[in-house]
């Protein structure tokens, strides 16, 4: 496909996208999910308080690489990992809230010098067709010196693929999900190197790309191995990835979370492990819809030595798509939801100390 060809579909589904009508979408909220948790056992994270010195707003407009307007409206999602005592943020930009056309940046926090955004953003941005619909949600990890980025690649459906999608989410979808992968060494450049989950396993819609994380970012060995989790798609069924290399990954159907006394799962967020001499807890965050119709979030409990085996379920949880990291000592995360369209900005929230 030459440069012109692509250029005309990006201004084309980027126009789409800001006609979009975001819906039930427009209603969230970060602390309602985890400013409070009905009850607070020792293995939970959270709940969390809102870091206001620390919130970051995109002050600038990015250069557009196809030249035709685009411009970022809301920053939401986003994956946090320290290196050389610096905070590093991998968060989508998008037209408006939840709409398609997204682009990934990155900005870089210091203490002291506060926040810079990268000057060559976007650094993720759609270049291949089935990212035609925008690059959203980064996941990134470190693992043997090199990080690992899982990023949603959005593409449009064929009549046929929309069915089996559908088939998979129970609920109409207009569009294909693809996890996408990047690799690099320094946080800077990243090489795509395409599609993880295959569509024979995917039928056209995974999401998750979840990898335990210590409290570092560090991607965590289980058994050996790799996983990742995968929460939506895959025809209805959970399915749990492994690899030796974070690069290479088979997938096999596996149920490691059961919220059916709470209500529908609807998404997994993350997965944090804990460092701390012999600790093998792994917490799992998760977003479901309870009996009422109402969107929660929750955690559960694992022993690292039996991963798809809960032990505990609590009501609370944070959302954080990109996982949690410790920072000065305490859990953190970053969401924009609570920012009005236009406003590009993105708020901290650290764990209440007990």
């Amino acid at each position: 496909m030459n440069l012109a060809h692509r250029k005309a579909e990006m201004k084309e589904h980027y126009e789409a996208s800001l006609a979009m009508n975001v819906g039930d979408h427009a209603w969230l909220s970060t602390l309602y999910f985890s400013g409070a948790y009905e009850e607070e056992p020792d293995w939970a994270i959270g709940p969390f308080v809102k870091e206001e010195r620390m919130t970051f707003q995109l002050g600038r407009q990015w250069r557009d690489p196809y030249d035709f307007g685009w411009k970022s409206g809301f920053l939401f999602n986003p994956s946090l990992i320290e290196r050389d005592g610096k905070l590093y943020m991998f968060y989508r930009a998008a037209p408006k809230k939840e709409a398609t056309g997204s682009r990934i940046g990155l900005a870089v926090y210091e203490e002291g010098a506060g926040w810079s955004d990268c000057g060559h953003n976007p650094i993720i941005y759609p270049t291949v067709d089935n990212e035609l619909l925008g690059c959203e949600d980064p996941k990134v990890y470190e693992a043997d010196g090199k990080y690992y980025m899982f990023y949603n690649g959005v593409w449009p459906v064929s009549e046929e693929q929309a069915a089996s999608v559908r088939e998979s989410m129970g609920y109409e979808v207009q569009v294909g999900c693809d996890i996408n992968m990047a690799v690099s060494d320094d946080l800077l450049h990243w090489e795509k190197r395409g599609i993880v989950v295959p569509h024979d396993v995917s039928q056209y819609w995974a999401k998750g790309a979840v990898i335990p994380r210590d409290p570092g970012g560090r991607a965590v060995r289980i058994d050996g191995r790799y996983m990742m989790f995968l929460s939506e798609g895959c025809g209805g069924r959970q399915h749990v990835g492994f690899s030796e290399d974070m690069l290479n990954w088979h997938f096999e159907p596996q149920t490691y979370l059961d919220t059916s006394a709470y209500g529908k799962l609807y998404e997994l967020a993350c997965v944090s492990a804990d460092r701390s001499p012999g600790d093998e807890r792994l917490v799992m965050d998760f977003y479901y819809r309870d009996g009422d119709g109402r969107n929660a979030a929750g955690q559960a409990l694992y022993a690292r030595r039996e991963p798809f085996r809960q032990l505990s379920l609590n009501k609370g949880g944070t959302l954080a798509w990109g996982g949690l990291i410790q920072y000065r000592g305490r859990w953190l995360f970053a969401q924009g939801w609570d920012a009005a369209n236009g406003d590009n900005e993105m708020y901290f929230y650290s764990a209440v100390v007990r």
